[in-house]
Protein backbone atom coordinates (compact mmCIF):
# COMPACT_ATOMS: atom_id res chain seq x y z
CA UNK A 1 0.00 0.00 0.00
CA UNK A 2 1.15 3.14 -0.23
CA UNK A 3 0.12 6.95 1.60
CA UNK A 4 -1.76 9.50 -0.29
CA UNK A 5 -0.22 12.70 -0.56
CA UNK A 6 3.41 12.92 -1.88
CA UNK A 7 4.12 8.81 -2.06
CA UNK A 8 7.21 9.61 -3.50
CA UNK A 9 10.63 11.48 -2.87
CA UNK A 10 9.44 14.33 -4.90
CA UNK A 11 7.38 16.52 -1.97
CA UNK A 12 8.03 20.27 -3.91
CA UNK A 13 5.25 22.16 -4.80
CA UNK A 14 4.54 21.07 -8.28
CA UNK A 15 4.99 24.03 -10.66
CA UNK A 16 4.37 25.13 -14.75
CA UNK A 17 1.78 22.78 -16.63
CA UNK A 18 3.43 20.41 -18.74
CA UNK A 19 -0.16 20.44 -21.07
CA UNK A 20 -2.54 22.85 -21.14
CA UNK A 21 -6.09 21.47 -21.16
CA UNK A 22 -9.41 22.16 -20.22
CA UNK A 23 -10.59 21.54 -16.64
CA UNK A 24 -6.77 21.09 -15.66
CA UNK A 25 -6.78 20.26 -11.80
CA UNK A 26 -3.35 21.38 -11.18
CA UNK A 27 -4.25 24.32 -9.14
CA UNK A 28 -6.35 22.29 -6.72
CA UNK A 29 -4.64 19.19 -6.95
CA UNK A 30 -3.42 19.10 -3.33
CA UNK A 31 -6.98 19.56 -2.17
CA UNK A 32 -8.57 17.19 -4.29
CA UNK A 33 -5.62 14.79 -2.43
CA UNK A 34 -6.35 15.90 0.92
CA UNK A 35 -9.42 13.85 0.53
CA UNK A 36 -8.14 10.66 -0.88
CA UNK A 37 -7.76 7.92 1.44
CA UNK A 38 -4.58 7.61 3.81
CA UNK A 39 -3.17 4.22 2.33
CA UNK A 40 -4.41 2.96 -0.66
CA UNK A 41 -2.72 0.39 -3.72
CA UNK A 42 -2.89 1.41 -7.39
CA UNK A 43 -3.86 5.08 -8.20
CA UNK A 44 -6.08 4.77 -11.72
CA UNK A 45 -6.63 7.95 -13.39
CA UNK A 46 -9.00 6.67 -16.60
CA UNK A 47 -9.47 10.59 -17.51
CA UNK A 48 -5.89 11.59 -17.58
CA UNK A 49 -5.83 15.35 -19.71
CA UNK A 50 -3.21 17.00 -18.64
CA UNK A 51 -2.26 14.96 -15.84
CA UNK A 52 -2.15 17.57 -12.62
CA UNK A 53 -3.53 15.74 -10.41
CA UNK A 54 -1.29 12.60 -11.26
CA UNK A 55 2.01 14.64 -11.37
CA UNK A 56 1.44 16.30 -7.56
CA UNK A 57 0.13 13.02 -6.17
CA UNK A 58 3.55 11.34 -7.94
CA UNK A 59 2.27 7.89 -6.80
CA UNK A 60 4.45 4.87 -6.33
CA UNK A 61 1.82 2.94 -8.77
CA UNK A 62 -0.62 3.77 -10.92
CA UNK A 63 -2.51 3.08 -14.51
CA UNK A 64 -3.04 6.67 -16.34
CA UNK A 65 -5.32 6.25 -19.34
CA UNK A 66 -7.23 8.39 -21.62
CA UNK A 67 -9.34 6.91 -25.06
CA UNK A 68 -7.59 10.15 -26.78
CA UNK A 69 -4.55 8.02 -28.79
CA UNK A 70 -2.33 11.55 -29.57
CA UNK A 71 -2.67 12.27 -26.01
CA UNK A 72 -1.71 8.91 -24.67
CA UNK A 73 1.13 9.17 -27.28
CA UNK A 74 2.28 12.62 -25.52
CA UNK A 75 2.46 10.41 -21.68
CA UNK A 76 4.03 7.77 -23.32
CA UNK A 77 6.65 9.18 -25.23
CA UNK A 78 7.15 11.43 -21.90
CA UNK A 79 8.38 8.13 -19.84
CA UNK A 80 9.90 6.24 -22.69
CA UNK A 81 11.74 9.31 -24.30
CA UNK A 82 11.92 12.74 -23.07
CA UNK A 83 14.27 14.02 -25.12
CA UNK A 84 12.04 12.75 -28.39
CA UNK A 85 9.58 14.87 -26.31
CA UNK A 86 11.60 17.48 -26.32
CA UNK A 87 12.20 17.90 -30.31
CA UNK A 88 8.88 17.66 -30.72
CA UNK A 89 8.15 20.55 -29.11
CA UNK A 90 11.18 22.50 -30.29
CA UNK A 91 10.69 21.62 -33.96
CA UNK A 92 7.44 22.95 -33.91
CA UNK A 93 8.74 25.97 -31.47
CA UNK A 94 11.35 26.66 -34.12
CA UNK A 95 8.67 26.34 -37.11
CA UNK A 96 6.64 29.33 -35.72
CA UNK A 97 9.43 31.36 -35.12
CA UNK A 98 11.12 31.44 -38.33
CA UNK A 99 8.21 32.71 -39.58
CA UNK A 100 4.47 33.66 -39.14
CA UNK A 101 3.17 32.58 -36.07
CA UNK A 102 -0.35 32.61 -36.74
CA UNK A 103 0.20 30.89 -40.85
CA UNK A 104 2.91 28.63 -38.42
CA UNK A 105 0.17 28.02 -36.42
CA UNK A 106 -2.61 27.17 -39.19
CA UNK A 107 -0.09 24.83 -40.49
CA UNK A 108 0.71 22.20 -37.40
CA UNK A 109 -3.09 22.67 -36.57
CA UNK A 110 -4.14 21.36 -40.16
CA UNK A 111 -1.28 18.55 -40.23
CA UNK A 112 -2.09 17.39 -37.00
CA UNK A 113 -6.47 17.57 -38.44
CA UNK A 114 -4.92 15.50 -41.69
CA UNK A 115 -3.78 12.91 -39.84
CA UNK A 116 -3.39 12.85 -35.89
CA UNK A 117 -0.12 12.17 -33.44
CA UNK A 118 1.17 12.94 -30.18
CA UNK A 119 3.61 15.85 -32.02
CA UNK A 120 1.52 18.03 -33.33
CA UNK A 121 -1.27 18.24 -30.26
CA UNK A 122 1.85 18.50 -27.84
CA UNK A 123 2.30 21.85 -29.27
CA UNK A 124 -0.88 22.87 -30.19
CA UNK A 125 -2.08 22.72 -26.50
CA UNK A 126 0.77 24.82 -25.86
CA UNK A 127 0.07 27.96 -28.04
CA UNK A 128 -3.68 27.22 -28.87
CA UNK A 129 -5.97 30.50 -27.30
CA UNK A 130 -6.76 30.32 -23.78
CA UNK A 131 -5.07 26.91 -23.73
CA UNK A 132 -8.67 25.87 -24.75
CA UNK A 133 -7.98 22.76 -27.40
CA UNK A 134 -11.61 23.16 -28.92
CA UNK A 135 -12.97 19.98 -31.07
CA UNK A 136 -15.58 20.42 -33.58
CA UNK A 137 -18.28 17.97 -33.44
CA UNK A 138 -19.21 17.40 -36.76
CA UNK A 139 -15.55 15.70 -37.49
CA UNK A 140 -13.83 15.95 -34.94
CA UNK A 141 -10.87 18.41 -36.26
CA UNK A 142 -9.26 20.85 -33.43
CA UNK A 143 -10.70 24.69 -34.10
CA UNK A 144 -9.35 26.62 -31.85
CA UNK A 145 -7.08 29.60 -33.06
CA UNK A 146 -3.67 30.79 -32.51
CA UNK A 147 -3.29 31.92 -28.89
CA UNK A 148 -1.78 35.73 -27.87
CA UNK A 149 0.83 34.98 -26.31
CA UNK A 150 3.62 33.59 -27.39
CA UNK A 151 4.51 29.24 -26.28
CA UNK A 152 7.38 28.97 -23.85
CA UNK A 153 11.06 28.35 -25.05
CA UNK A 154 11.89 25.13 -25.58
CA UNK A 155 14.36 25.67 -22.77
CA UNK A 156 11.40 26.16 -20.32
CA UNK A 157 9.72 23.45 -21.94
CA UNK A 158 12.87 21.11 -21.00
CA UNK A 159 13.00 21.73 -17.74
CA UNK A 160 9.34 20.74 -17.49
CA UNK A 161 10.02 17.49 -18.78
CA UNK A 162 12.68 16.70 -16.18
CA UNK A 163 10.42 17.66 -13.63
CA UNK A 164 7.27 15.71 -15.01
CA UNK A 165 9.36 12.60 -16.42
CA UNK A 166 10.26 12.21 -12.86
CA UNK A 167 6.72 12.70 -10.84
CA UNK A 168 5.52 9.75 -13.58
CA UNK A 169 7.88 7.50 -12.85
CA UNK A 170 5.62 4.76 -11.12
CA UNK A 171 2.86 5.07 -13.91
CA UNK A 172 2.21 2.87 -16.59
CA UNK A 173 0.35 4.73 -19.29
CA UNK A 174 -2.24 3.15 -21.94
CA UNK A 175 -4.83 3.92 -24.56
CA UNK A 176 -8.41 2.51 -23.28
CA UNK A 177 -11.57 3.41 -22.38
CA UNK A 178 -12.40 4.32 -18.69
CA UNK A 179 -14.89 1.40 -18.35
CA UNK A 180 -11.43 -1.02 -18.85
CA UNK A 181 -9.44 1.15 -16.12
CA UNK A 182 -12.39 0.91 -13.71
CA UNK A 183 -12.52 -2.79 -14.25
CA UNK A 184 -9.08 -3.23 -13.48
CA UNK A 185 -9.14 -1.68 -10.08
CA UNK A 186 -9.02 -3.88 -6.97
CA UNK A 187 -10.26 -3.66 -3.39
CA UNK A 188 -7.80 -1.02 -1.74
CA UNK A 189 -7.17 0.83 -5.23
CA UNK A 190 -8.09 4.18 -5.64
CA UNK A 191 -9.49 5.49 -8.65
CA UNK A 192 -10.06 9.32 -9.31
CA UNK A 193 -12.17 10.24 -12.08
CA UNK A 194 -12.29 13.99 -13.61
CA UNK A 195 -14.79 13.09 -16.97
CA UNK A 196 -15.71 15.96 -19.45
CA UNK A 197 -18.39 17.90 -17.82
CA UNK A 198 -21.98 17.76 -19.49
CA UNK A 199 -22.73 21.36 -18.92
CA UNK A 200 -19.17 22.89 -19.72
CA UNK A 201 -17.37 20.58 -22.08
CA UNK A 202 -18.98 19.71 -24.70
CA UNK A 203 -16.43 20.72 -26.79
CA UNK A 204 -13.91 18.02 -25.74
CA UNK A 205 -13.21 15.16 -28.15
CA UNK A 206 -15.64 12.46 -27.34
CA UNK A 207 -17.47 14.52 -24.40
CA UNK A 208 -20.71 14.31 -27.10
CA UNK A 209 -21.04 10.43 -26.83
CA UNK A 210 -19.73 10.68 -23.11
CA UNK A 211 -22.19 8.75 -20.61
CA UNK A 212 -22.39 9.85 -17.32
CA UNK A 213 -24.79 6.70 -16.55
CA UNK A 214 -22.58 4.47 -17.28
CA UNK A 215 -19.52 5.79 -15.26
CA UNK A 216 -21.65 6.19 -12.37
CA UNK A 217 -22.93 1.99 -13.07
CA UNK A 218 -18.82 1.47 -13.16
CA UNK A 219 -18.05 3.42 -10.13
CA UNK A 220 -21.06 1.42 -7.74
CA UNK A 221 -19.11 -2.01 -9.22
CA UNK A 222 -15.76 -0.73 -7.62
CA UNK A 223 -17.34 0.50 -4.63
CA UNK A 224 -18.71 -3.13 -4.02
CA UNK A 225 -15.65 -4.37 -4.82
CA UNK A 226 -14.14 -2.28 -2.17
CA UNK A 227 -12.13 0.04 -4.69
CA UNK A 228 -11.70 3.50 -3.00
CA UNK A 229 -13.23 6.37 -6.08
CA UNK A 230 -13.52 10.29 -6.03
CA UNK A 231 -15.17 12.21 -8.60
CA UNK A 232 -14.90 15.57 -9.84
CA UNK A 233 -18.34 16.90 -11.36
CA UNK A 234 -20.24 19.79 -11.95
CA UNK A 235 -20.59 22.06 -9.37
CA UNK A 236 -21.52 25.80 -9.03
CA UNK A 237 -22.11 27.90 -12.17
CA UNK A 238 -20.97 31.43 -11.86
CA UNK A 239 -20.26 32.65 -8.30
CA UNK A 240 -23.83 31.74 -7.20
CA UNK A 241 -24.62 27.95 -5.42
CA UNK A 242 -26.93 26.57 -8.10
CA UNK A 243 -25.43 23.59 -8.38
CA UNK A 244 -25.76 21.46 -11.63
CA UNK A 245 -28.81 19.12 -11.58
CA UNK A 246 -26.82 15.65 -12.36
CA UNK A 247 -28.89 12.22 -11.40
CA UNK A 248 -26.85 11.00 -8.88
CA UNK A 249 -27.71 7.60 -7.54
CA UNK A 250 -28.95 7.75 -3.45
CA UNK A 251 -26.08 5.68 -1.84
CA UNK A 252 -23.62 5.16 -4.26
CA UNK A 253 -21.69 8.41 -2.50
CA UNK A 254 -20.63 8.42 1.02
CA UNK A 255 -19.72 12.16 1.14
CA UNK A 256 -19.25 15.31 -0.86
CA UNK A 257 -17.05 18.37 -0.62
CA UNK A 258 -16.88 21.37 -2.84
CA UNK A 259 -13.20 22.23 -4.22
CA UNK A 260 -13.06 26.00 -5.89
CA UNK A 261 -11.31 26.45 -8.78
CA UNK A 262 -11.22 29.51 -9.55
CA UNK A 263 -12.22 31.34 -13.15
CA UNK A 264 -13.60 29.56 -15.91
CA UNK A 265 -10.66 28.88 -18.51
CA UNK A 266 -13.30 28.01 -20.79
CA UNK A 267 -15.74 31.10 -19.86
CA UNK A 268 -13.07 33.42 -20.78
CA UNK A 269 -12.47 31.77 -24.30
CA UNK A 270 -15.93 31.84 -25.17
CA UNK A 271 -16.01 35.61 -24.29
CA UNK A 272 -13.48 36.51 -26.07
CA UNK A 273 -10.51 36.95 -23.34
CA UNK A 274 -12.49 39.37 -21.13
CA UNK A 275 -11.90 39.26 -16.86
CA UNK A 276 -14.53 37.57 -15.45
CA UNK A 277 -14.77 39.00 -11.67
CA UNK A 278 -18.30 36.95 -11.34
CA UNK A 279 -17.53 33.75 -13.45
CA UNK A 280 -16.08 31.44 -10.67
CA UNK A 281 -16.29 27.40 -10.59
CA UNK A 282 -16.79 25.26 -8.12
CA UNK A 283 -16.48 21.14 -8.63
CA UNK A 284 -18.27 18.86 -6.13
CA UNK A 285 -15.65 16.27 -5.25
CA UNK A 286 -17.64 13.08 -4.53
CA UNK A 287 -16.41 10.25 -2.77
CA UNK A 288 -17.37 6.85 -2.08
CA UNK A 289 -15.32 6.17 1.04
Amino acid sequence: MQLALFATDVEQPLKGQLLKWIGNKQRVAKEIISFFPQRFGTYFEPFLGSGGVLATLAPIQAIGSDSFSPLIEIWQTLQDSPDTLRRWYADRWNEMASGDKIQSFAKIKSRFNAKPNGADLLFICRSCYGGVVRFRQKDGFISTPCGIHDPISPDSFSERVDIWHERVSGTQFRRMEFSQSLEMAEAGDLVYCDPPYSHTQAILYGAQSFSLGELLNAISECKARGVFVALSIDGTKKSGNTVCHIPIPAGLFEREVFIHCGRSMLKRFQMNGKTLEEEHVSDRLLLTY
